[in-house]
Parts: C-alpha cells; sequence; structure tokens
C-alpha cells in the first residue's frame, strides 16, 4: 500500500465496520448505521453542512439582487459553479482512489466554507462584486467534483456493507429535506429579518460546524494497491498526467465491461435528458400559463417532488435490499416517470403535486438500490473513480436538457414534450433490463442479506 495508515480501529463507544452491534437487531433498520460512532459524526456532518448548502443556494441569489443583478447575472454565478462541477468530475474518482478520502472531504469543506466566509466579508463590507460571486461559485463546484466520489468512496470502510442501503437511504432523505427544504426556509427568514450578508455567514456557521465534526470521524487507509513502480515515485508533471489518464482510462473500461453498470448508466443518460428540462424549464411556465398559478404554486410542486424523495428514500433504507435490485432499480425510474403525462394533461395545480410527488418518491428510491449497489459491488480500488463518472453522466445532460426544453416544446408543444418524459424512460429501462440481461446478473451476485 502507498499510504502507511492503518485501517480503522474500533471506537471506544462502538464496535467497529463488520462487527454487528449487540443492540443492533433492536433498531430499525433505517437507523442501525448510527450504532457506529465513525457514521454518526459522518452523518451528523452531512446534515450540517447539507443544511449550509441550503442555506447558501438561496443566500447567493440574494446577494446577486443585492448588488443589483438580474436574470442574466444569477446566469452568469450559475453557469460559472456548473462548469466547476462538470471540468475535474473524472479527476475527482481518481484523487478518491488514491487520496485518504477523509482528507479530501476535509479540503473540499474548508473550501467551501473559505468562499462562503470571503463573501459574508465582502458583502457586510458592501465590496461584492458579480466576478466575486462567479469565481467562488466556480472553485465550490470544483470542490463539489471532489467531494462526491470520496464521500461514496469512503463509506463501505466506515460501515458493514448490510448498512449500507440504511446509509443510503438515510442520506436520501436529508438532502431533499434539510438541504432543499429546511436551509432555503432558513434562508429566506434571514434575509427578510436581516440582509443576504446574514444568510451567507449563516451558511459559513453550519460549514464551519460541519467541518468540526468531520475531524471527529477516524481516518482510513486507501483500499487500492498501487503498482510497486508507483511507490515513492516522484515523477513529475508529465509523469503525474499520464498516471491520472491512466486511472481515468482503467476506470472506463471496467464500467464496459461491465454490462449492468454500462447499462444503467446509459439508460440514466437518456432518462435524465429527456425529464430535467421538463421538470426545472417547463413546469414553472406549464404552471402560469396553463393552470394560472404563481411562484407559490410552483414551490408547492418542488415541495412535492422534494418530500416524496424524501418519503421514497427512508422506505427504501428501512426494507432490506430486493432480490431482483437491479430490475427493480430500473423499472421503477422507468416507471416513475409516468407522471409526467399527468403533469403534462393536468387541468389544476393540486393534480401536478401529486404527480410530482409519485415522481419524488420512484426516482429517489432506486437512488438508494444504485447508491449501494456501486459500494457493493465495484471493487474498493475503482469506487472513486465509477462514482465520478456517475457524478458525470448526472450533471453533465441536466444542462443540455434544460437547453433543449424550450425550444423542443416551442416546436411540438407543451404536452408533447411532456409525453416523451413520461414514456421514453420506460421503453428504455425495458431495453436495458432485457439486452444487458440484468435479470441473470442480479441472481448470480446476490446482495440481500439475512434478516
Amino acid at each position: 500500500m502507498t499510504d502507511q495508515l492503518t485501517p480503522l480501529t474500533p471506537p471506544p463507544d462502538g464496535p467497529g465496520p463488520g462487527v454487528p452491534a449487540p443492540s443492533a437487531r433492536r433498531l430499525p433498520r433505517a437507523l442501525t448505521p448510527f450504532r457506529h460512532a465513525a457514521y454518526r459524526r459522518l452523518g451528523s456532518a452531512l446534515v450540517l453542512t447539507s443544511f449550509g448548502g441550503g442555506v447558501w443556494v438561496v443566500a447567493l441569489v440574494w446577494e446577486v439582487i443585492r448588488i443589483g443583478g438580474g436574470a442574466s447575472a444569477l446566469s452568469v454565478v450559475s453557469t460559472a459553479g456548473a462548469v466547476g462541477v462538470v471540468l475535474p468530475a473524472l479527476l475527482g474518482g481518481v484523487v478518491a482512489d488514491r487520496v485518504p478520502q477523509k482528507l479530501i472531504l476535509l479540503v473540499t469543506t474548508s473550501v467551501e466554507l473559505a468562499g462562503m466566509a470571503l463573501v459574508a466579508v465582502l458583502s457586510f463590507a458592501d465590496l461584492t462584486q458579480l466576478w466575486h460571486l462567479a469565481v467562488v461559485a466556480f472553485v465550490a463546484g470544483m470542490a463539489m467534483a471532489f467531494y462526491y466520489p470520496a464521500y461514496s468512496a469512503w463509506l463501505p470502510a466506515l460501515v458493514p456493507e448490510e448498512d449500507l442501503l440504511a446509509v443510503n437511504g438515510f442520506e436520501g432523505m436529508v438532502r431533499p429535506t434539510i438541504g432543499q427544504a429546511a436551509g432555503p426556509a432558513v434562508a429566506g427568514a434571514v434575509v427578510g429579518a436581516a440582509s443576504s450578508s446574514a444568510a451567507i455567514s449563516v451558511a459559513a456557521a453550519a460549514y464551519l460546524a460541519g467541518l468540526l465534526v468531520l475531524a471527529l470521524v477516524p481516518l482510513t487507509a486507501v483500499r487500492r494497491e498501487l503498482p510497486a513502480a508507483e511507490e515513492g515515485a516522484g515523477g513529475g508533471a508529465r509523469q503525474a498526467v499520464a498516471t491520472a489518464l491512466a486511472d481515468i482510462r482503467e476506470g472506463f473500461v471496467y464500467m464496459v465491461r461491465t454490462p449492468w453498470l454500462l447499462a444503467t448508466l446509459l439508460f440514466a443518460s437518456v432518462m435524465i435528458l429527456v425529464i430535467m428540462g421538463p421538470l426545472e424549464v417547463l413546469v414553472p411556465f406549464l404552471i402560469k400559463d396553463q393552470l394560472g398559478g404563481g411562484p407559490g404554486d410552483h414551490a408547492l410542486v418542488m415541495a412535492g417532488f422534494g418530500i416524496g424523495g424524501a418519503v421514497g428514500s427512508m422506505v427504501t433504507g428501512s426494507l432490506p435490499m430486493p432480490r431482483r435490485y437491479l430490475t427493480w432499480m430500473n423499472l421503477m425510474w422507468g416507471v416513475g416517470c409516468l407522471p409526467f403525462l399527468l403533469i403534462g394533461f393536468a387541468t389544476a395545480v393540486w393534480q401536478v403535486v401529486a404527480a410530482a410527488f409519485v415522481v419524488g418518491v420512484l426516482f429517489s428510491a432506486p437512488m438508494v438500490i444504485w447508491g449501494t449497489l456501486l459500494q457493493r459491488r465495484v471493487p474498493p480500488e475503482l469506487l472513486g473513480r465509477v462514482a465520478s463518472l456517475d457524478f458525470f453522466v448526472s450533471i453533465s445532460l441536466m444542462p443540455v436538457s434544460m437547453a433543449l426544453a424550450g425550444p423542443i416544446s416551442d416546436l411540438i408543444g407543451l404536452k408533447a414534450t411532456f409525453a416523451i418524459a413520461a414514456l421514453v424512460p420506460g421503453v428504455v429501462a425495458a431495453a436495458a433490463i432485457v439486452l444487458a440481461r440484468l435479470p441473470a446478473d442480479e441472481l448470480a451476485h446476490p446482495l440481500r442479506d439475512a434478516d
């Protein structure tokens, strides 16, 4: 091993990974990961940073408005953040497979905290300029690109395999409830009562608290054997680039040679391409132009989607892994898009809210299975790179979908566009299941643990 760190040792207040706690059977399945001290700390850090991130997103919008910016200015900041995420997305997986993941999380969280603190100081001093916000958004986006694969690759070192489904269920609940509901709600209240400067400070304080808790999680070694030629090699810039490219290539080769992974990622690419634009871009116009609603109605729809996601994540995390996990996962995604048909033909806002709730449930539930599947079936030495490929697929086609949604709806109409979003994923999901022979694969590689 290049890394000389010792494996995670059992903390004094609980058994380590792989060692069942005496009280494990008494806990609901969704709570079993919290019997491990390491995950209690990591989960707490996730809650704090998710809350801070939710506050930051809203506070940043109002900081743009405070300095006199409009929609175009906000677009510049948002685009800078998106570009920051996409550019190093694949490199993030390479680093996650070579550097202790805790160190990566500490650095990325510190970078985001520094950006928030800088903007807060500039805002209080009334010195903020648009380029300041764009640069901070770009750097924060880059930090996120390194954070996600490192976090995903770290989890299997902190909790045993049988708890990973519950972990992913909990995290799937935290992001919509804390990150997309509680955080923005607090930000709106603080901006209204005080200022965007104060809201940014709240975000920074939450990140600082999350960083301090994260520092308490035990450091674990990288679960990868590096070639002997790389041990202690100095190399240089050219060697570093060549090594990184070789690592990325190794991740791509594994993806191409692994039918269940390739088929699911290809299906997910199509699904994201056809649904994200209608969900993010067209729903507000449908509410305004066809249903006579306003911003409050749009907020209800997005809340329905978020609550559905939280419910789907927690229910899935509370149940055993399905025996037919690949089939169920892809079918839930495919069938979960059918409510877009109701959205396109809705005659009242409540119908859109109900449909969005169902989409949220059936979009997030298989995400819990997917995260667990990656963590259990991908070799540990490749997990960071495969997670970064997954992350890249998820984010790279979102802007394309959003850019195409408007022109396509102008060409064929809103109803037809929503019909495509509803029907195409189901067809592609069925094709992926059949062509990649997923039923045979999942039976040959069972993941269901004994109850």
